[in-house]
C-alpha cells in the first residue's frame, strides 16, 4: 500500500494526471462547442470550399428574394436524408435570404398520395405562389445536370453543372409575375439558330421563343414583344422592309446580330438600319489595343453601360470575334436617338482586302424613339377630301365652327361675330376634330374627356457579330460576360422586367494549368526551385566541412 500512495507522489504520476485531466477538459470544450454549433442554421454550418463556388449565390438573386414581398412556399417531394448534400445545402442557404419562403420537406415514401396531389415525381420540388396561384416544379436533376455524352467516350457518366441558383430564382419569379414576353425569332434569311444555352437563359426569365417567317407572312403579330433576326445570311424583300419599319414606326422592338454576310450582300436590311442612324463599315473590326493574345480581331470592346444593361456584370468583359463596325449617322427625324454602348478604342480599324481604315467604330448601338399611339392611328386614317373650291369637307356635322383666336369650349354656343351655321362645318384650312371645327390658329381640346396621348417607346439593338452568343465562344472562356451583356440587351426591350436569368455553375474537375508562359511563369517553376537547392546544398557542403 505504501508503494501504492508513493507511486502517485511521484513527478511522472503528477504529470500523468496532469495530462488526462487536461485532455478530458478540451474533449468537453470541443463536444459542448460542436453541440452549440449544431444548433445553428444550417447556412452558417456550411461553408463553401467548392472551386466553382456553387453555394455562392449572386446579388441579382439577392436583391430579388430582398424585394420580394410575395409568400413563396418549396415543397421538396424526396427523402431528405438521402436527398443529395449539395441541394440540401443549397436549398437551405437559399431560403434562408427572403422570410417570405418557406421550406417543407415530405418524405414520398411515408406519403406517397403527395406525388399525386402535387402532380410530381419524387426527387423534386414544387415551388408555389398562393397569391397568384401559381405554380412549377423543379426536378433534382435540372439542379445537378448529369453529362449523359460522355457515355460514348468514357463509359461512365459524369456530372456536368450545376443549377440550383438559376432554376429556383427562375421559378420563383415565374410564381410571383405574370409578365411573360413573346419574343419572334426571324425564318427564311439563312439565320442562325440561337445557342442552347441562349435558350435557357431565356426560358429562365420567361420568355417564350417563337420563330416567325417573314418571307411567308411579313405582317408580324401583335403579340410581338421583340423581334430577334439572328445572323441572318440573305436580304430583306422590299416588302419585309416596309413590314419592318411600319412595325418599329408604331412602337415595335427589334434585335439584329450581324452575321458574315456583308452589309452591301443586305441593301434593305441597311437601309432599316440607315433609318435608325447606322451604317455598317466596309470589311472586319481589328483593334490591336484591345484584342486578345494579339489576334487584332478578336476584340474586347469598351462598353459604356448603365442601368439596366449593366446588371450582373463585375469585370465588363466581352469578348468579340470577326465583328463588323457600325458609324452613327443622323437619322431620318430628330425625334431618334442613337446611341453606342460596344466601341473599339482610337486605333481601331475596318480591314478589308484591299484597305485599312483606321477610327473608332461602334460595335453595339441602341436606337430609341418616343411616338404616339394616337398619332398613329391618326396617319391611318383617310386624309379629307376636298371640294372643287378647296374647301376641306368635314365629316362633323353638328357641331359649331368658330373663328381664328376663339377658344374651343366644346358647347354649341359662339361668341358675338362669330358666324353659326346648320352644320358646324368649318372654313377651308380648319382642322377636323371629334367634336369641334376650328380655323387654323384655333386652340382645340380634343375631346370632353382630356385624356393623355398614350406613347410608346421604339427601340431598335443592332450587335455587330453574332459570335457574341456563340457557344463556342461562352464555353471556352467561362468568365466572360457576352452572355450576361446580351440578356441584358434583352431585357432592356421590356418595361418592369429584370434580367432574372443565371448561368449554372461548372462541376468539371478543374487543374492547376499554365496558360500563357512568360518568363515570370519559368522563373517561378524552375528558377525558384534551383535557388532552395543551390542553397540548401551550400548550407549543408559547409557545415560537412566544419
Amino acid at each position: 500500500m505504501e508503494k501504492m500512495k508513493k507511486l502517485f507522489h511521484t513527478t511522472g504520476t503528477a504529470h500523468g494526471i496532469y495530462s488526462v485531466g487536461l485532455t478530458a477538459v478540451v474533449v468537453a470544450i470541443v463536444v459542448v462547442v460542436n453541440l452549440i454549433f449544431g444548433q445553428l442554421p444550417e447556412k452558417y454550418r456550411n461553408i463553401d470550399v467548392s472551386s466553382s463556388k456553387i453555394y455562392e449565390i449572386t446579388d441579382t438573386s439577392r436583391n430579388f428574394l430582398k424585394d420580394l414581398d410575395t409568400e413563396v412556399k418549396f415543397t421538396v417531394l424526396a427523402v431528405k436524408e438521402e436527398a443529395d448534400e449539395r441541394i440540401r445545402t443549397f436549398l437551405s442557404k437559399y431560403a434562408s435570404l427572403s422570410k417570405n419562403i418557406s421550406v417543407e420537406w415530405i418524405d414520398p415514401v411515408l406519403h406517397p398520395s403527395a406525388l399525386q396531389d402535387y402532380d410530381a415525381s419524387e426527387n423534386s420540388i414544387v415551388v408555389s405562389c398562393e397569391k397568384t396561384g401559381r405554380n412549377t416544379t423543379v426536378t433534382f436533376d435540372k439542379i445537378v445536370v448529369v453529362d449523359y455524352s460522355s457515355y460514348y467516350y468514357t463509359g461512365s457518366i459524369s456530372e456536368n453543372e450545376f443549377d440550383g441558383e438559376g432554376q429556383l430564382t427562375s421559378a420563383v419569379n415565374y410564381v410571383t409575375s405574370e409578365a411573360e414576353k413573346q419574343i419572334y425569332r426571324t425564318a427564311g434569311h439563312g439565320e442562325s439558330m440561337l445557342p442552347a444555352n441562349i435558350t435557357e437563359l431565356m426560358d429562365k426569365n420567361n420568355y417564350t421563343v417563337s420563330e416567325w417567317n417573314l418571307l411567308m407572312n411579313p405582317d408580324i403579330p401583335e403579340d410581338c414583344d421583340l423581334l430577334l433576326m439572328n445572323a441572318p445570311a440573305n436580304d430583306l424583300t422590299e416588302d419585309e422592309r416596309d413590314a419592318v419599319l411600319d412595325y418599329l414606326a408604331g412602337g415595335g422592338k427589334m434585335m439584329l446580330l450581324l452575321g458574315d454576310t456583308s452589309s452591301k450582300d443586305l441593301p434593305n436590311l441597311s437601309a432599316v438600319m440607315k433609318e435608325y442612324g447606322m451604317e455598317a463599315a466596309d470589311g472586319y473590326i481589328a483593334d490591336p489595343q484591345r484584342c486578345y493574345q494579339g489576334n487584332a480581331f478578336y476584340i474586347f470592346p469598351m462598353l459604356s453601360v448603365s442601368g439596366d444593361m449593366a446588371k450582373g456584370l463585375a469585370s465588363e468583359m466581352v469578348l468579340l470575334i470577326n465583328a463588323h463596325g457600325l458609324n452613327l449617322t443622323d437619322p431620318v427625324r430628330d425625334t431618334i436617338s442613337t446611341t453606342s454602348f460596344m466601341t473599339t478604342s482610337n486605333s481601331g480599324a475596318a480591314v478589308t482586302e484591299d484597305t485599312q481604315t483606321e477610327g473608332t467604330y461602334t460595335l453595339g448601338a441602341v436606337a430609341t424613339e418616343t411616338v404616339s399611339s394616337s398619332h398613329s392611328d391618326s396617319e391611318n386614317e383617310g386624309e379629307p377630301a376636298e371640294n372643287a373650291d378647296g374647301d376641306t369637307e368635314n365629316s362633323d356635322t353638328e357641331n359649331v365652327g368658330t373663328e381664328a383666336g376663339d377658344t374651343d369650349t366644346g358647347n354649341d354656343s359662339t361668341d358675338a361675330g362669330d358666324t353659326d351655321t346648320e352644320d358646324g362645318g368649318t372654313e377651308a384650312g380648319d382642322a377636323d376634330t371629334e367634336n369641334v371645327g376650328t380655323e387654323a390658329g384655333d386652340t382645340d381640346t380634343g375631346n370632353d374627356s382630356g385624356d393623355a396621348e398614350d406613347t410608346k417607346e421604339t427601340r431598335l439593338t443592332v450587335i455587330s457579330t453574332a459570335n457574341m452568343i456563340d457557344s463556342q465562344l461562352t464555353e471556352t472562356f467561362t468568365t466572360l460576360e457576352n452572355t450576361t451583356l446580351f440578356m441584358n440587351a434583352v431585357t432592356a426591350n421590356f418595361d418592369g422586367v429584370e434580367n432574372l436569368s443565371i448561368e449554372p455553375k461548372s462541376l468539371a474537375v478543374q487543374y492547376n494549368t499554365i496558360q500563357h508562359v512568360g518568363l515570370l511563369s519559368l522563373f517561378a517553376i524552375f528558377g525558384i526551385p534551383l535557388v532552395i537547392l543551390v542553397g540548401g546544398f551550400t548550407v549543408w557542403f559547409r557545415r560537412r566541412k566544419a
